[in-house]
């Protein structure tokens, strides 16, 4: 199979990998807890834990769940909190435990919330008290018998805990009124599990180690089956792709994406434990002013999160203030990172935003840009080591590197399939282990590869392909646009128009401005006839624009108007 991102490697990065590093995520993390013992694992609101002190926690968890909850190897069990030292507690807690681990987004409203837990067949749940009034609606039409509770301020100090819950509950009213009997506290299975026996289970890397939920934006939820090996290929992909600027020990990853989003689990949480790191907890970031606080009370050498984080970040008069000498790694994912954001990024940190791509699928990376890359290249990178990468048409024929079509994976990170859904497996992957993607690709000349989008969000102008990314791209570049979504909307002659959903930065942006720039920038048949202005635009809790929700809201308004 011909390579062409090979030669653009840079020369200390590997071809290959060994996903079996380690037997298991359990191996990984005890390695790393041994190595790096006195040295912060987790840092949240203030408050530090060790590496020694995760240890102790999530043994103290995983002997509560084998002996007192009586769970056996395999079992499921959903965490459901944003980003605390208690998840990874609970979540080591859970593997160490030979358990299968259940990423919840704790703003499921309650059919999705019961849909999951039905799905997995998860029979306990770790959860905060703020979203305790959505299990509380559902928790008997599912399979979950045990129910462990938390605060946000459990975990802290005991006195700044108890300051911390009592704002958020009597102060801010974010904690509804619920009722779990027989719940318990995570505090207690903590204390009670310090004085239980802990075994540790066989595990190898064919065992599950999650179940990671996704296509709930385009369907039902489906659970990724991802084993240990697959998260250990993709820890050691990162590293060959990144290690080679971070040292062992001494580095600080910024963690605002939540970890129950898999590309937070993988890339902060799991790799940056095994390279000894410590990962700084954002609860609420998007809470701005609080986040960009937080960052100037800390040391950080590295930052993951989305488009809409950074754009946010750089339009924050207070982050051009921080110090940014110790920043080495700048990683943007989980939607297209557009060129405005990236330029002005690297104008104020002085580090270049590389961006990468990955599905849920694939535990998540597939593609990163290189660590030397040093300026924004518009691409989502090269292929990790061991990954093989090609383009298909519409009939599945595997096209040549020069031509545009959708992307199929093949490495050791690809999920096992859909958890308990044979055929909607069998759609997505075939009988030589190619993933297919649903993303149009293309090549350039140097290697690198180019989303041009989703095959969903394709909008069809006349016969002619338009693609919301470059659409949005082009919008973003205005000085006065701060956010851009760009859909289809229906048209009779051309059977659809370009429509973009625009959030002004400057409040004297007017439409005519929005179209007599995308003119000088775009060909006729991409240049948006329609646009809206929005104060906000609809996103995932990750900060991922729906554009499916702006579709859904327009064909409402189409329908009334008919």
């Amino acid at each position: 199979m011909d390579k062409p991102w090979l030669s653009r490697y840079p020369s200390d990065v590997p071809e290959h990998i060994n996903p079996d590093h380690y037997p298991s995520l359990v191996e990984m993390f005890e390695q790393s807890v041994q190595k790096f013992a006195d040295q912060p694992a987790f840092t949240n609101m203030g408050s530090v834990m060790t590496f020694r002190k995760l240890e102790e926690r999530s043994r103290a968890f995983a002997a509560y769940l084998q002996n007192e909850l009586k769970l056996q190897k395999g079992d499921r069990v959903a965490l459901m909190m944003p980003n605390l030292l208690q998840y990874p507690v609970a979540l080591f807690g859970v593997l160490r435990a030979g358990l299968i681990a259940v990423n919840v987004n704790p703003l499921y409203t309650p059919r999705e919330l019961e849909h999951q837990l039905n799905d997995s067949e998860a029979k306990a749940i770790v959860i905060v008290s703020n979203f305790a009034h959505t299990l509380e609606q559902v928790v008997e039409k599912t399979s979950v018998k045990h129910v462990v509770l938390t605060s946000l301020g459990q975990m802290l100090p005991r006195a700044k805990g108890t300051l911390v819950d009592f704002v958020v509950k009597y102060v801010k009213g974010m904690v509804p009124k619920y009722n779990l009997p027989g719940a318990i506290s995570m505090r207690k299975t903590i204390q009670k599990g310090r004085r239980l026996q802990y075994v540790k289970p066989f595990m190898s890397g064919d065992d599950i180690a999650f179940l990671q939920y996704t296509g709930g934006t385009t369907g039902v939820a489906k659970g990724a089956i991802l084993t240990h090996s697959n998260m250990i290929a993709n820890v050691m992909q990162a590293k060959a792709m990144y290690g080679p600027v971070l040292i062992e020990g001494r580095e600080s990853i910024v963690t605002a994406l939540p970890l129950y989003h898999v590309f937070a689990l993988t890339v902060n949480c799991l790799f940056f434990l095994e390279l000894g790191g410590s990962n700084l907890l954002i609860t609420n970031p998007r809470d701005i002013p609080g986040f960009v606080r937080e960052l100037k009370k800390n040391r950080f050498t590295a930052i993951t999160g989305v488009n809409t984080l950074f754009n946010a970040l750089v339009n924050d008069e207070d982050f051009h203030e921080l110090d940014f000498s110790q920043l080495k790694l700048a990683i943007g994912g989980g939607m297209a990172v557009q060129k405005a954001v990236a330029e002005q990024w690297k104008k104020t940190t002085g580090v270049c935003l590389l961006e990468g791509y990955g599905l849920t699928e694939c535990s998540p990376l597939v593609t990163v840009n290189p660590y030397d890359a040093g300026e924004y290249t518009g691409a989502i990178g090269l292929p990790v080591p061991s990954t093989e990468v090609r383009i298909i048409d519409e009939q599945g024929k595997v096209l040549p590197n020069t031509q545009v079509g959708e992307l199929q994976v093949r490495g050791p990170q690809v999920m096992q399939g859909y958890w308990q859904r044979p055929e909607a497996t069998k759609e997505v992957i075939n009988g030589d282990g190619w993933l297919s993607t649903g993303d149009i690709v293309r090549f350039d000349d140097k290697g690198l590869i180019h989303i041009v989008d989703r095959k969903k969000d394709m909008i069809l102008v006349s016969g002619f392909n338009v693609y919301p990314n470059e659409i949005e791209d082009v919008v973003a570049l205005h000085g006065k646009v701060l956010e851009v979504a760009a859909i289809g909307q229906p048209h009779d002659v051309s059977g659809e128009v370009v429509k973009v959903y625009v959030v002004k930065r400057d409040p004297s942006l007017t439409k005519d401005e929005v179209i007599a720039h995308c003119r000088q920038h775009m060909t006729g048949y991409k240049i948006p006839k329609l646009v809206e202005f929005k104060d906000e635009l609809p996103k995932t809790n990750v900060g991922k624009i729906l554009r499916r929700v702006l579709r859904e809201e327009n064909d409402a308004k189409l329908d009334k108007v008919s």
